[in-house]
């Protein structure tokens, strides 16, 4: 970028670019980049809030000059050189801002551990452990209060909350933006490797209405976990969780149809798995838990999507390990979430009706939670319950905001 903070110039010649083209190309911009821009301001500026300030100001820039002036060749540069100029006032308030002006660039892309430093610094030990990781996912993930209170089951209230007392406390605390020293990063990598876990689980199934997965969070996702894995070589939790991710990418071609349709594990076509991708994560996972012998939960998932993985068909599943392995992650760590996944595997090895008692004893913790509903209606359904089954996916589909959950559910309540 020039040193002079010119705007990238502009490809789309001016009154050829609707509303509707350039709010597209905006939205995949901010989706893609608008952590990497704040996470590169924040490290400038020290401050949360103005970084995030900055970045909005550029988001609406764009919103008000892109119809008219046509989109930039690169528009992520554009919003860049937009918010650094609108950082100069907040600059110019420090002593050495010249010295903070000349290195304010577009972060390039082999500066790869930006963010993994502000990762770390939202993680810091002095923040509330669920703090902390909603403080991550909204500010360097990017993620919405409303995405994070899916990923926690909790109002978004609570998340808006935890998000303001979490960015006062970094401010008046003066938290280092820094990759701890190696003494420092067990009490840091909990809640760091809850936040790369999460925003897997974002992508892979968003809980917003606009789109079925999101590409860019899961390679975000697997992007972090590996440089977690270079960093931090001897935690096997580390190598669980990148295992875990690339388990679930592996089936990636197959859990969607040609029409972006939801494809259930059951009816996946396991010959377009990736088998070797399934073996690579396979070998990271055994080799890790061989070397260090301390299970965690991570890693515990891993073993259970390797469980998947590796059955040649749905109906050679090794339920009966899946329910060990379920009740080991409980043991570990323990959350209704779980113990809903785990009735699945009841459901399997000691039939509907115990499985529907334990999903049942999870009602005052999962009502709210879409995939709690369509889980006992698939087991009242198995059992002739049909009735009952219909109103348990008319509450799922209520709560469901996923496109293509929302179509799984709706043509099953279209069976009758």
């Amino acid at each position: 970028m020039p040193d002079r903070g010119d705007p990238p110039r502009v490809v789309t010649p001016p009154g050829r670019t609707d509303e509707a083209d350039s709010g597209r190309v905006l939205a995949r911009v901010v989706r893609e980049h608008a952590s990497r821009l704040a996470a590169s301001l924040i490290s400038l500026l020290g401050d949360f809030a103005a970084a995030e300030d900055l970045v909005q100001d550029a988001v609406e820039a764009a919103l008000r000059r892109w119809p008219v002036e046509g989109i930039p060749e690169r528009p992520q540069a554009w919003l860049y050189t937009v918010a650094r100029r609108r950082g100069l006032d907040v600059l110019r308030r420090e002593s050495n801002y010249r010295a903070k002006l000349a290195r304010l660039r577009w972060p390039e892309p082999q500066e790869a551990d930006d963010r993994l430093r502000l990762i770390f610094t939202c993680c810091h030990p002095a923040l509330a452990p669920a703090a902390r990781v909603a403080l991550t996912l909204r500010v360097v993930c990017g993620l919405s209060t409303g995405q994070i209170a899916a990923a926690f089951v909790v109002p978004e209230t609570t998340v808006a909350q935890r998000i303001t007392r979490a960015k006062k406390k970094i401010g008046q605390a003066g938290i280092p933006y820094r990759v701890p020293a190696a003494g420092e990063l067990p009490e840091r990598l909990a809640s760091v490797l809850s936040v790369v876990y999460l925003l897997f689980n974002e992508g892979y199934l968003s809980s917003t209405p606009d789109r079925a997965q999101a590409r860019d969070l899961v390679d975000d996702a697997e992007w972090l976990a590996a440089l977690l894995a270079d960093l931090a070589p001897g935690e096997p939790e580390v190598a669980g969780l990148l295992a875990l991710i690339r388990l679930h990418r592996a089936r990636g071609a197959a859990r969607f149809d040609d029409e972006g349709r939801l494809v259930l594990l059951a009816d996946q076509d396991r010959s377009r798995w990736d088998h070797h991708a399934i073996g690579r994560a396979t070998a990271l996972l055994t080799r890790a838990a061989r070397a260090h012998r301390r299970p965690g939960p991570y890693q515990v998932q891993a073993a259970i999507a390797a469980c998947h993985a590796e059955a040649p068909t749905f109906a050679d599943t090794d339920w009966a390990q899946i329910l060990v392995l379920y009740d080991m992650l409980l043991h570990l760590a323990p959350s209704p979430v779980a113990r809903l996944h785990r009735a699945v595997a009841v459901r399997h090895v000691r039939g509907a009706a115990a499985a529907l008692t334990e999903v049942d004893a999870l009602e005052r913790d999962l009502a709210s939670y879409g995939l709690w509903h369509a889980t006992r209606a698939e087991l009242l359904r198995e059992l002739g319950e049909a009735g009952r089954a219909r109103a348990s996916d008319e509450c799922a589909l209520a709560l469901t905001a996923n496109p293509a959950q929302q179509a799984l559910l709706a043509e099953r309540l279209s069976w009758g």
